[in-house]
């Protein structure tokens, strides 16, 4: 097998796409997709509204990607959250209809980047979907993917995964974050805060008790680009009132989405979406009253 052959190996269905922020070149990745239930990604919205955006299944579920970011400038390589991961039973790959034929590893390996290299890892909160791929299996043990990598994660995210009550316990596996913290590689942030030059976390709260947007060279010359995570999970969900069942805080929610979507709006910001099963890259701007979306194609190869 060629050296490129087994670069690309495991990367079926994905195509590299990269996007410029300043001196950070973004690449979007794959942790391959899951499908969830149509109705709860939607809320209180109607599926008459909803369904021709985001077709259902049979059993009324909607494909949603697994889309990791990453960001690149000098020597730091920094991976925007993870995925799910491969730590999955039968029986969950089933329920959750889990699609792997791409992964991070192997998305990371078609940009020339292993693993040992990664220096940085950030997730915007500790859903299982989010940051499943932070930890693999190695000879029985739980170990970090990413041995030599500083990993930043909202403060009180890694408590509840740690110790998730009876409501969140669904949406948080505490196996997820403990072989991290073992390792001396995984540091809490609170409300805002800066964890690398040209790097901001904001705390966006609604959709789980820490989830945060991310913001990439904000402030400085060039663009800048959010990462959208659950607080807009796909550019389908730009209206402040198209909210998740799965939010936690629904007048949260729409407090933080209708601030940070008339921010990203008004300064024009490139938008990265995790969810979004075509489109990792957007911008938002105003319509009167609603909001509209743009997808930006990015760079290929």
């Amino acid at each position: 097998m060629s050296a490129h052959a087994s670069e690309v190996q495991g990367t079926s269905g994905w195509e590299r796409r990269s996007v410029q922020a300043g001196d950070w070149r973004i690449t979007a990745l794959s942790d391959g997709y899951m499908r969830l239930d149509g109705g709860s990604m939607w809320g209180v919205v109607p599926k008459a509204m909803w369904e021709h955006m985001t077709p259902a299944a049979d059993d009324n579920t909607i494909r949603l990607a697994l889309r990791p970011f990453l960001a690149e400038r000098g020597d730091v390589k920094l991976v925007i959250e993870v995925g799910l991961g491969d730590r999955w039973e039968d029986k969950w790959r089933s329920i959750y209809h889990i699609e792997r034929e791409a992964t991070l590893e192997s998305t990371l390996r078609a940009c020339g980047v292993v693993p040992d290299e990664v220096t940085h890892v950030v997730a915007s909160h500790c859903h299982f979907d989010h940051i499943g791929a932070m930890v693999v299996e190695r000879d029985g043990e739980l170990c970090p993917l990413f041995p030599k990598a500083e990993h930043f994660a909202p403060a009180i995210e890694i408590q509840v995964a740690k110790h998730p009550d009876h409501v969140r316990r669904a949406s948080y596996r505490s196996d997820d974050v403990v072989p991290i913290e073992a390792a001396g590689l995984l540091h809490g942030f609170e409300g805002v805060a800066e964890i690398l030059p040209g790097i901001k976390v904001y705390e966006a709260a609604g959709h789980s008790d820490g989830v945060s947007v991310i913001t990439i060279n904000e402030g400085a010359d060039g663009e800048t680009a959010i990462f959208w995570a659950d607080v807009v999970p796909t550019s389908h969900h730009i209206q402040p009132p198209y909210i998740m069942a799965y939010d936690m805080d629904v007048a949260r929610s729409f407090e933080s989405r209708s601030l940070w979507l008339e921010k990203a709006a008004d300064a024009s910001w490139l938008g990265l979406f995790y969810h979004d099963e075509k489109h990792p890259f957007g911008r938002i701007s105003r319509s009167g009253k609603r909001y509209l979306f743009e997808p930006v194609e990015g760079q290929s190869g």
